[in-house]
């Protein structure tokens, strides 16, 4: 039995243990990402909030992002080429990690 559910009830689905693992426009941006994904492949994602966190991370900036993950991603060119990014705003960013 699958249930559709909208924005909203995705962004209460992070509460609790995880409701610091990503901002509010974060969580709104990966909601989006998803919608788009399932629309394009033809393909229901399962909502599994411990597997979201686990799959995706934030970052406020590309500096943060290079601390994790090394000098050589100097541009956000760079990242986009080594996994899915979703822009959040003009600098924080989730990436698919790796």
């Amino acid at each position: 039995m699958k249930q559709t559910i909208g924005q909203s009830q995705f962004m209460d689905a992070f509460r609790g243990d995880r409701k610091d693992q990503f901002s509010y426009e974060a969580r709104k941006a990966l909601f989006d990402y998803l919608e788009e994904y399932e629309k394009d492949t033809d393909t229901e994602v399962e909502l599994d909030v411990v597997a979201l966190c686990c799959e995706y991370c934030e970052y406020e900036n590309l500096d943060a992002f290079i601390k994790d993950y090394g000098e050589e991603y100097k541009t956000m060119d760079v990242v986009r080429d080594a996994t899915t990014v979703i822009d959040i705003d003009g600098t924080a960013f989730i990436i698919q990690q790796f």
